[in-house]
């Protein structure tokens, strides 16, 4: 028993070493293909919703009804959050004391507790403002 234990284990590592190197937003059936099939979709499946629930990866619908998976940069911080560029798929992670303020006046103002894990602003990064010129 052991022994498959370690076989699932080298599965996950070898499947969040994939994710953490997407730098842009992905598909269940990305991973899978870049892993040439040898790791089955139910595997990955169950990874990727363990994530999710973790708040390690963000999930996303896109306009096209296709499910979306982004990697969030771990943060022992309280005071950071995301930006995620429409245009291109990036997400930066940002350490800002700003985001407790936004949290209070939500909660004061709002009575709504944002979850300080998962706090993603959507818009279009510098990179992409730029090339639209």
């Amino acid at each position: 028993m052991a022994k498959r234990e370690s076989y699932n284990t080298k599965q996950k590592a070898i499947v969040l070493n994939i994710i953490k190197k997407e730098k842009q937003e992905f598909t269940i059936k990305d991973i899978y293909n870049q892993l040439d099939n040898t790791i089955g979709l139910t595997t990955i499946y169950r990874l990727v919703d363990k994530l999710v629930d973790d708040g390690r990866l963000s999930k996303n619908i896109g306009k096209d009804n296709t499910t979306y998976y982004q990697y969030l940069e771990e943060c022992s911080e309280d005071n950071h959050f995301y930006l995620k560029c429409e245009k291109c798929g990036n997400m930066i992670h940002v350490d800002c004391d700003c985001i407790g303020e936004l949290s209070d006046h939500l909660f004061k103002k709002h009575n709504f507790r944002p979850s300080k894990e998962h706090i993603i602003i959507n818009g279009i990064c510098e990179k992409c403002i730029q090339t639209r010129r």
